[in-house]
């Protein structure tokens, strides 16, 4: 992973310092809470609906051991022993006393941490596919050009004040695991037919009020001009992207109002003019010194010994194969594997984590994975290097501390934002939606028969639950005052190439009160098992094959009574 130079430590530190300073101001009230607003963003620093919530930052949701201990001594010192991890890869602290979030920061400091630009009108965290460098399909690694990105935007000052939020995703293999489609700008890294890397470039995706797949710009910009093309796209959303509506400022609502055609073309013109730039020209050599610091670690050999991954599918621990089944992905070495840890359980929100949890995490990670963690888009963990020979020490592991759940991709791994219980923009309660869904799924055996599903919730139309793409989507509305549910199907991040697949899921039918939101979904859910054709006709499958009229029915039909 990436370490940092004298230059990164001496950039966090002041920046720690110059955020002691401005909250002392506002502690003493020099500055008012309108004053100290654009400062405390720079920092990832809100103020949510009941105390100020810090994000952190983890590029591309890579964490050492070491880094991950940090969080949990931080949580135990200076929140409530418990954080939550995001969908853009980060962790929050939702519970901080102002006055110490710099003494926060300067810890974060101590192991090449920051919450620098998670929040405000800037590039955010720069997330990538969550098995980036282990992957058994994967072509090239994006992480190295995840970090020139990173380092490239951090405190550009062209980029410091953008007409809204804007959010990066990059990819190097065929599946699409960071769901580029739906980022203001998406990259897939690829070889050409000469050999030569490069990259499918994307934009104009998001969600929120106005939800657009991105479109491509271009299939193929060359390595020397990813920082030059990147620039070229950010400066024409700088000159053109709306300011007088928030609601309207996305770069989607431009690419849609312009015509792609009309955006690609402006595009073009800025990086003629600008991709011979000495300092935004991507040479070989800065490419080869960032790669040397994701280089593959030194594998053992023969680590599968007597074990394998069939020997355990096909066991007597039949608690054991479910887990391999659901919670194993194939790495690229022979021999290791790589083990999900799912945040999603009876025993506390989606994605949150206590002290302890993390630091046992860590201690795993030090055991069985090179000391290293990747926080996923779907608010999980994964350990990236376990031996196969160790699968069946690290399940204990993970079941005593609650992260062994099997049912990574299916209905009970929700992605649900804080909700109304948190965040004063949310029109209503998230987490007790996926507390209730979560209690009517309690049987694992039927949650493996009905097979990949993913169902994401979020408390209003900003979308940081991700509801347009879950295969089934849920959104919190005000209703005179009440909170209620819209259900939405058909819904997909995009695994195909270049997010190909990528879908937004339509509105089912009447909004749901809160006790209807749970029955609800059981029902599309044994519909779907009804209706498909067989047990390998997924979820998105049959409802593109039968529409949105039979699961209308299972829900609103005469037959069907309000709440169970």
């Amino acid at each position: 992973m990436y370490v940092y130079d004298e230059h990164d430590r001496r950039l966090v530190r002041e920046r720690a310092a110059q955020l002691r300073d401005q909250v002392q101001r506002r502690v003493a009230g020099e500055l008012t809470e309108e004053e100290f607003r654009p400062l405390r963003l720079q920092n990832g620093l809100y103020l949510q609906l009941h105390a100020y919530m810090l994000r952190i930052a983890i590029p591309y949701g890579l964490l050492s051991s070491t880094q991950l201990r940090k969080l949990a001594d931080i949580t135990r010192r200076f929140d409530r022993s418990y954080a939550h991890f995001t969908t853009r890869q980060n962790l929050q602290l939702n519970w901080p006393n102002l006055e110490d979030v710099p003494t926060i920061l300067d810890e974060l400091a101590s192991v090449e941490m920051h919450a620098i630009q998670t929040s405000g009108n800037c590039i955010r965290n720069i997330s990538a596919d969550p098995f980036a460098g282990v992957a058994a399909d994967e072509e090239i690694d994006p992480r190295p050009y995840c970090e020139i990105l990173r380092q490239w935007s951090t405190f550009h000052p062209e980029l410091a004040a953008l007409p809204r939020k804007f959010k990066l995703a990059l990819t190097g293999a065929p599946e699409d695991r960071a769901a580029i489609a739906v980022h203001d700008i998406g990259i897939r890294v690829l070889r050409n037919e000469a050999g030569e890397i490069g990259f499918d470039y994307f934009a104009g995706g998001g969600q929120g009020r106005t939800p657009l797949l991105a479109e491509r710009l271009r299939a193929f910009v060359p390595e020397r001009d990813l920082l030059s093309y990147t620039e070229a796209v950010l400066r024409v959303y700088n000159l053109e992207g709306r300011r007088d509506n928030k609601y309207k400022a996305r770069i989607k609502v431009l690419v849609k109002e312009l015509g792609v055609d009309e955006f690609k073309k402006r595009v073009e013109e800025e990086h003629a003019r600008i991709k011979d730039d000495p300092a935004l020209v991507l040479d070989a050599a800065e490419v080869a010194r960032m790669k040397h610091y994701f280089a593959p670690p030194t594998y053992e050999a023969n680590t599968q010994g007597a074990t394998s991954l069939d020997s355990l599918l096909l066991g007597k621990d039949r608690e054991l194969a479910r887990w391999v089944k659901g919670n194993i992905t194939p790495h690229r070495v022979p021999g290791y594997a790589i083990v999900h840890l799912s945040l999603k359980s009876k025993l506390a929100p989606p994605g949150d984590v206590t002290s302890d949890q993390m630091d046992a995490v860590a201690e795993l990670a030090d055991r069985f994975s090179l000391g290293r963690i990747v926080v996923t888009h779907r608010q999980n963990l994964v350990l990236t290097d376990v031996a196969i020979r160790d699968l069946r020490e690290v399940y204990a592991a993970l079941d005593a501390l609650g992260f062994a759940t099997p049912n990574v991709n299916r209905i009970t791994d929700m992605i649900a934002c804080p909700g109304l219980d948190y965040c004063d923009l949310a029109n209503a309660r998230s987490i007790p939606i996926a507390d209730d869904i979560t209690k009517r799924f309690d049987d694992l055996d039927w949650v493996f028969d009905v097979g990949p599903l993913t169902l994401n919730i979020s408390g209003c139309i900003n979308a940081c639950g991700h509801h347009h793409v879950g295969n089934i989507g849920i959104l919190g509305i005000d209703k005179q005052g009440e909170e209620y549910y819209q259900v939405m199907l058909g819904g997909s991040g995009g695994a195909g190439v270049g997010g190909a697949d990528a879908a937004l899921g339509r509105i089912l039918g009447r909004a749901l009160s809160a006790s209807e939101v749970a029955p609800a979904i059981e029902r599309i859910v044994r519909a779907y098992v009804a209706l498909r054709r067989d047990d390998e006709e997924t979820f998105i499958q049959a409802f593109h094959r039968v529409g949105n009229e039979p699961f209308k029915e299972a829900v609103y039909g005469a037959h069907t009574q309000a709440a169970e």
